[in-house]
């Protein structure tokens, strides 16, 4: 993996991190390793962070921005709700499909740092509860229209996210053990995207 040694030497550090973190994970990851990527000293990488966390947690909270970008859509009122929820399971899919490691960066981190998630919502916390809300009274309002049954929305939140990263947390395992190629893979994974819409729209039904 190398990098070019012209440029924004700060942006370099920022990527060489974040594909070593997505990677390895934050424990495996130093930066001696980092700054080697880079083609600069260690030093170097502490002149602009001061420490492997400050890395991190700017990696982090962007990936994890990331990952809730598909909820932060603007909604169109000339849709239903059916078709703005499918769009967004649809483009958190898609997200997750171009970024395949990040579930495994989070489930990893936040198993072995949980105090991770705290400077995060201390970060994008107004964010996410914006997020939670507005999915909140979408509901309530097809609720009481009578086209979907009673759910919590934190329900609703848990289906589409377990269901769209666990195939690729998974993956490995299933290529592996099917003994499938990457293209056949890859076939899977664009095949499953529509499979997970129409479950989760068949969970909303009354």
């Amino acid at each position: 993996m190398k990098r070019n040694k012209d440029g924004n030497t700060e942006q370099q550090i920022l990527e060489a991190a974040e594909t070593l973190f997505l990677e390895k994970g934050f424990a495996l990851t130093s930066t001696t390793e980092i700054a080697k990527v880079v083609g600069c000293n260690q030093a170097l990488v502490h002149y602009y962070f001061r420490t492997k966390d400050q890395l991190f947690d700017s990696i982090f909270e962007r990936k994890v921005y990331l990952f809730m970008s598909a909820f932060l859509e603007i909604d169109s009122e000339k849709l239903s709700f059916e078709e703005r929820l499918k769009r967004k399971v649809e483009a958190h899919y898609d997200i997750l499909s171009a970024n395949p490691k990040l579930p495994f960066l989070f489930v990893n981190e936040l198993t072995t740092n949980p105090e991770r998630i705290k400077t995060v919502r201390e970060k994008i916390g107004n964010t996410s509860q914006s997020v939670f809300f507005r999915l909140k009274a979408e509901l309530e309002e097809e609720i009481q229209k009578g086209n979907i049954r009673p759910m919590n929305p934190i329900d609703l939140l848990l289906t589409i996210i377990a269901l769209n990263a666990t195939l690729f947390i998974v993956s490995p395992m299933i290529k592996v053990i099917v003994n499938i190629s990457d293209e056949d893979l890859q076939q899977v994974i664009a095949h499953r995207k529509q499979e997970n819409v129409k479950i989760i729209l068949n969970s909303l039904k009354p």
